[in-house]
């Protein structure tokens, strides 16, 4: 694997370092928005609807207790003779309380079971957070510190590799398409190529356009006689 690197350009390693930068600033700022909106939403369904769940339903065995109370002292003042009060309203009061007693337990048991399974993938979720944490104060630094040593490296290489006056490191001249290139390399290259091509037979000499054309002629002749 040769040791050698292609780079074209150090302006973009540069670039890279303050997209990482960026990303890492960023990426501290919506973790701790995801763990604060996670943290409400807990709270809002553990503990808020849990208190207000509760009181609904304390508020709602009141109700169902009034309604009784009414709809007893209905059949119990309102009769008249041996006749038996309809208490119409008081009946219609009544259920109304107990349908809302049901809703409201309802909702309060909906709460109460979901709430542990919410507090566990809270906590799995803010594991998850830490970790990701972890990663930006640790791994992102390292990384960026390598990439300062790159850039800091390239520029070292780039003032020896390009002195003043237009020479390579070598003592060549550069030429205007590839400054800073020898052109001895070239040259040893050019003879060795000369050196390892075999030696061609020589061919003989092309006969002249009239000589050709005269022995045509010849052997249409002798053709036609």
């Amino acid at each position: 694997m040769s040791g050698q690197a292609e780079v074209r350009s150090i302006d973009v390693l540069v670039d890279v370092k303050s997209a990482v930068v960026t990303y890492k600033h960023e990426s501290a700022q919506a973790l701790s928005e995801v763990e604060q909106q996670a943290r409400r939403a807990v709270d809002y369904i553990c503990i808020d609807r849990a208190a207000f769940w509760k009181n609904e339903v304390r508020r709602s065995y009141e109700l169902v207790n009034e309604a009784q109370k009414d709809l007893e002292h209905c059949r119990t003042f309102k009769k008249v003779d041996n006749n038996q009060p309809s208490c119409i309203e008081e009946k219609k009061r009544l259920e109304k309380a107990k349908a809302r007693l049901a809703a409201t337990e309802k909702k309060f048991e909906a709460v109460r079971r979901w709430s542990p399974i919410v507090q566990q993938q809270f906590r799995e979720a803010s594991v998850r957070l830490v970790h990701f944490q972890e990663r930006l104060d640790s791994d992102l630094p390292k990384g960026l510190a390598r990439l300062e040593r790159m850039v800091r490296s390239l520029d070292s290489y780039r003032e020896v590799s390009s002195p003043v006056g237009g020479s390579s490191p070598e003592g060549g001249a550069t030429g205007p398409e590839s400054p800073g290139r020898s052109t001895r390399p070239l040259r040893r290259r050019r003879l060795s190529r000369q050196r390892q091509s075999p030696s061609l037979p020589n061919r003989p000499r092309l006969r002249s356009r009239e000589e050709s054309r005269d022995r045509l002629l010849a052997k249409v002749d002798l053709k036609i006689e």
